[in-house]
C-alpha cells in the first residue's frame, strides 16, 4: 500500500467500543500514551480490528494548531 501521508504512528489496539453507527478505537502508541480514532462501525468490522493487534494511526490534517499558556 502506498500513501501520501507521512504521519504514520505505529501502535497497538487497546480498546474498541462499537456503537450503532461509529466505533471508537483506542491505540496505545507508547507506554501510557494513547490516540483515539472514531471510524465507522462498518470499517472496524470490514478491517477486523481487534484488541491487541498492531495498527498504524494515519494523521492527515490541513493545519496543526499550537497552544501555550
Amino acid at each position: 500500500m502506498k500513501l501520501s501521508a507521512r504521519n504514520l504512528i505505529p501502535g497497538t489496539v487497546k480498546e474498541v467500543t462499537i456503537g450503532m453507527v461509529n466505533a471508537e478505537v483506542v491505540i496505545e502508541i507508547a507506554p501510557g500514551v494513547e490516540m483515539v480514532s472514531v471510524i465507522t462501525k462498518n470499517s472496524v468490522e470490514r478491517m477486523g480490528i481487534k484488541v491487541g493487534e498492531k495498527v498504524n494511526a494515519m494523521v492527515k490534517a490541513t493545519s496543526v494548531m499550537i497552544a501555550k499558556d
